[in-house]
């Protein structure tokens, strides 16, 4: 008896090798060209703006293999131009500034809201209403609201960082609260219970045991919101009218009415992309650590 068992479990492990071998041979390749086109769309811009911003103007030519080309000498002198005509080190603060704001505001004020709304919309018919209006707000353009925003905002004295802040983090909310109350579903009631219980107040039961759990979604709210902010260009345009420069507004410099430098902007186009690569990688760790650390909750 024990001898027939031992050689099934024997000829199940062979076959169930014998499987993996040939999916590991066997190559899907509809999926394996679909992502090879999607990686190409990706390495061939992000190749040319490497290669232009090192190349010098005397390299650039109209032909196809002088653009694709490589440099002739890396260099460089493109960046430390660059760095000088967009005054990057203020510009560089001025755009950390107005993100990290944004995020924390984003991460706090939407969170709660979500909490409360994705916790009442199913007792409430109130709250769905509440709920819906908000996340209509992904719908409205933003050139619609642009006129009245700017004389809102010069009449109220927010036409400085402290508006688009504000702004900012009204724009970002209906998609913010959309995501953390979908991400309340995964999260038993039970907890909160449990919570209530042991005397702990709504507040408490919030910041104590929801706001921990949520940390995936927090990581991802903090990388959508952040690289809205950090690439736009339009807000801080109207509203700050050149006040003050972020990195978006600085490399306007390079194009004119006669033309574009783009070896300087392409070169300062990756200087400003380095921080929320950089930003985008660490949120990322904080993802897969946050799905592990609830999944142990």
């Amino acid at each position: 008896m024990n001898q027939n068992m031992q050689m099934n479990e024997e000829l199940k492990k062979s076959v169930l090798e014998k499987v993996r071998k040939k999916a590991a041979r066997e190559v899907n390749w509809p999926v394996t060209v679909l992502l090879i086109l999607g990686l190409s769309t990706i390495l061939f811009p992000l190749y040319m703006t490497i290669v232009i911003a090192f190349k010098q103007p005397s390299e650039m030519t109209n032909s196809i293999s002088g653009i694709l080309s490589l440099p002739k000498s890396w260099s460089l002198a493109n960046f430390r131009e660059a760095m000088e005509v967009t005054d990057f080190w203020n510009s560089l603060f001025n755009s950390l500034l107005i993100t990290v704001l944004t995020v924390l505001l984003s991460i706090v004020l939407h969170s709660l809201l979500g909490y409360v709304v994705g916790r009442s919309k199913a007792k409430k018919k109130g709250y769905k209403l509440i709920y819906f209006y908000i996340v209509s707000g992904m719908f409205v353009p933003f050139a619609i609201l642009m006129m009245p925003l700017v004389k809102q905002t010069a009449a109220l004295q927010l036409d400085n960082m402290l508006g688009v802040i504000l702004l900012y983090t009204v724009f970002y909310m209906p998609m913010n609260v959309l995501l953390y109350s979908g991400y309340l579903t995964n999260i038993p009631i039970a907890l909160e219970e449990a919570a209530f219980v042991d005397g702990a107040t709504t507040w408490t039961t919030y910041w104590k045991v929801i706001f921990p759990i949520m940390k995936p979604m927090h990581a991802t709210v903090a990388i959508l919101t952040a690289l809205g902010t950090w690439n736009d260009v339009m807000t801080p345009l109207v509203i700050m009218s050149g006040s003050k420069n972020t990195l978006p507004l600085a490399q306007l410099s390079f194009q004119t009415q006669f033309g574009a430098n783009y070896n300087l902007a392409f070169a300062s186009y990756l200087l400003a992309l380095l921080p929320i690569i950089l930003f985008y990688l660490i949120c990322q760790k904080q993802i897969l650590s946050g799905v592990v650390n609830g999944a142990v909750k």
